[in-house]
């Protein structure tokens, strides 16, 4: 009876019987070697702490004056939230959605895993994953997004090591804070910021079901990128969770994803020229590099917003232009650094040097005041020779004898150069250094009409320091930097601006003496356009053929530089300072002085007795060559030519001069007019054919 199973068994059976012993083995080293290989990856494992860590990526984020978020650098985390800290309605969404029985598999679900074969073989591709929240993080942590067998053999690994090694929540709260959810949001505060503007702590049914949508397809349901998309995919989130037991459906229903709001996104374009000025700075201000910070500035994002459009409304056709604002601390409340930071991020509030003009002679008088001049004191407006320099008035006229108020009103060019032969180029170069002008300055007798380059930030302070009184302010951005400490949850301070506006420059008469010309040259001089309805003080500035424009002033505790000219610098047809720069700064300051108390200053407004024309800097005689700069102590030092050597250029009519352009501009010829003038015949030369003279409209002449 044996002998006749044994025969019926066979060599079939035999091999049946050996495979199966051999699979058993297999099967047995396969399970101490998943052991072992677990038993190393445990012991290799980071510890609990350690994974709680800020991950590589410093994140930086810089906030406005109101708290607003306008600009995040590098990886967003967040915070980092316990697992008690994270809302239970959020942590069953994510279970629903990615690992329904994430409490009880061992770190892989092969029902999971069953059901992702099953489905790729009925459509023939990767559709469902069997990934558990385990393998998830694993993956996040350790290893790469490839596919590949390795790779997921390692992931496996990894993941029974971990569940061996942390318990449930810690491995949930693991992931909640470390998962991408898109947007640069890695981790679900730094989601919930990022899309809804509060923290995960405060996360309610809808929100929770859109976050917990997002780590399917991170770009492809992110509620910024595709709203609909997103509400969508809650609403599958919310299906899933009836599904699972973790709400009603009457829960469900009442849930509102249509309804989220979402956080307004930052205003990158406006506030990019600001956040890259501030962030510049940083390294300077503090040593951390690697945890999370916020920057807090001193940004008011309605001024900004302001700016721009005063800016973008007054600017000319092909012009560019720049715009700084200071309170009277110094700190920064808007900036401008070009009409468009998308087309060039070129910042040239900060960065960018151009001559001033005649808002240069700020300096020059506050020099002869601290001298002993005084505003009604009498100068002569009368032909200047400066060492063959001859400085004209852009009437091309001379009104004799007036008082410096009506010469600084309406910016007489000949008494600037008289003010600045008699107190010395020295003098004035070191009263614009120690008002914080921090470029090179000539000591050319031109400077004094303003032909050193100056930034615009630097001519915002100088004259903010002029309205406090004569004391120095400093230009800032950031009132102060934290972190939080991951252990407490408590904000550390890493850094406070201290504000020291101790340091005098001039007496405070000179200041006072200084701020009665210049809010006289806007209530009847060169600066009307700039009138905004209460007191205000400033200085416009055109440069040679129209190259730069500019105008300078204060009012109520705020103070406005703006800039209008050509990258090229080449000249803008009609920009003079009080034109397109005066009227973008009357435009801003209207809205940013309107909540502000109306600021008398100490002197009366006190009408010029000349009536005279409008700033222009040109002059005759050649004020170009080798120039002598100062030092920051007012010593010469000498220098390369800056300007050239050759004033003459090409205009699409014929080579001309810039005296010869001053002639056109004063005879108002016009191109053809001038074209037709170079094509007559023996045309006789410049030097022997006489000076026109001015004449201007009556509508033209200034008012008083």
């Amino acid at each position: 009876m044996a002998a006749s199973r044994a025969k019926t068994r066979g060599p079939v059976w035999r091999i049946t019987i050996g495979l199966i012993k051999f699979g058993l083995y297999a099967a047995f080293l396969g399970i101490v070697a998943l052991a072992v290989a677990v038993g190393i990856a445990m012991s290799s494992l980071p510890d609990f702490e350690t994974l709680q860590s800020s991950p590589n990526g410093q994140t930086v984020r810089v906030h406005a004056a109101d708290g607003t978020v306008i600009f995040a650098m590098g990886p967003s985390y967040g915070q980092w939230l316990r697992h008690d800290e994270i809302p239970e309605i959020m942590r069953d969404a994510m279970i629903s959605v990615e690992d329904r029985r994430f409490e009880s598999h061992f770190g892989v679900d092969p029902i999971g895993i069953a059901r992702s074969v099953r489905v790729r073989i009925e459509r023939g591709s990767w559709v469902q994953g069997g990934s558990t929240i385990t393998q998830q993080l694993a993956r996040n942590l350790f290893l790469t997004n490839s596919r590949t067998f390795g790779r997921k053999v390692r992931e496996i690994i990894l993941a029974l090591a971990m569940e061996r090694t942390f318990t449930k929540d810690q491995i949930l709260e693991l992931y909640l804070n470390r998962v991408y959810f898109g947007g640069g949001a890695y981790g679900i505060d730094a989601a919930s910021r990022r899309f809804f503007g509060h923290t995960a702590r405060d996360l309610d049914l809808s929100e929770a079901a859109v976050i917990a949508g997002l780590v399917k397809a991170p770009s492809r349901y992110s509620p910024t990128a595709d709203a609909q998309a997103a509400i969508g995919r809650a609403g599958v989130v919310l299906d899933l969770m009836v599904e699972t037991g973790q709400i009603s459906a009457s829960e469900a229903a009442a849930a509102a994803p249509n309804d989220v709001a979402l956080a307004p996104q930052p205003r990158r374009n406006s506030v990019r020229y600001f956040t890259d000025w501030v962030l510049n700075q940083l390294d300077l201000l503090i040593d951390e590099t690697r945890a999370p910070i916020d920057v807090w500035t001193t940004l008011d994002l309605d001024m900004q917003a302001q700016a721009v459009n005063s800016v973008r409304a007054h600017t000319p056709e092909g012009a560019q232009a720049a715009l700084v604002s200071l309170d009277r601390d110094g700190a920064v409340r808007a900036m401008v650094g070009g009409t468009d930071y998308v087309t060039s991020n070129y910042n040239r509030a900060v960065t960018a040097v151009r001559q001033p003009g005649s808002a240069w002679k700020l300096f020059v008088y506050l020099a002869a005041l601290e001298n002993g001049y005084t505003p009604s004191d009498r100068v002569v407006d009368e032909p200047v020779n400066w060492n063959g320099w001859q400085p004209r008035n852009s009437s091309g006229r001379f009104a004799g004898e007036m008082d410096v108020r009506s010469a600084f009103a309406y910016s007489v060019n000949t008494v600037a150069a008289q003010l600045g032969a008699e107190v010395g180029l020295h003098t004035v170069a070191n009263m614009a250094q120690r008002f914080g002008i921090t470029t090179p300055i000539n000591t050319h007798p031109s400077m004094v009409l303003g032909t050193s380059d100056v930034r615009v930030i630097d001519m915002a302070r100088a004259f903010a320091s002029v309205h406090a009184g004569g004391t120095a302010v400093e230009p800032y951005g950031i009132v102060r930097v934290t972190m939080e400490d991951t252990d407490t949850r408590e904000e550390i301070e890493l850094y406070r601006a201290e504000i020291d506006q101790s340091r005098v420059l001039v007496a405070p008469y000179v200041a006072a003496e200084m701020t009665d010309l210049l809010q006289t040259a806007v209530a009847t001089g060169t600066g009307r356009a700039a009138q905004i309805g209460r007191p205000v003080a400033g200085k416009t500035g055109t440069t040679s053929s129209n190259r730069d424009g500019w105008f300078v002033g204060f009012s109520s505790g705020l103070t406005t530089a703006v800039w209008m000219g050509r990258d090229d610098a080449r000249r803008v047809a009609g920009l003079q300072g009080g034109r397109a720069p005066a009227r973008a700064f009357a435009d801003f300051m209207r809205y940013a002085v309107s909540n502000r108390p109306v600021e008398e200053f100490d002197t009366d407004v006190t009408l010029p007795e000349w009536q005279l024309e409008g700033e222009d800097d040109a002059y005759f005689g050649d004020p170009y060559g080798d120039e002598i700069f100062v030092d920051e102590n007012g010593m010469p030092i000498t220098g390369p030519g800056i300007y050239g050597e050759d004033r003459r250029y090409e205009d699409g009519v014929g080579t001309r001069d810039m005296d010869e352009e001053w002639l056109d501009e004063v005879l108002r010829r016009s191109e053809g007019e001038r074209r037709a003038e170079r094509e007559q015949e023996d045309e006789p030369p410049r030097d022997e054919r006489e000076p026109p003279v001015a004449v201007r409209s009556q509508d033209e002449q200034p008012t008083q």
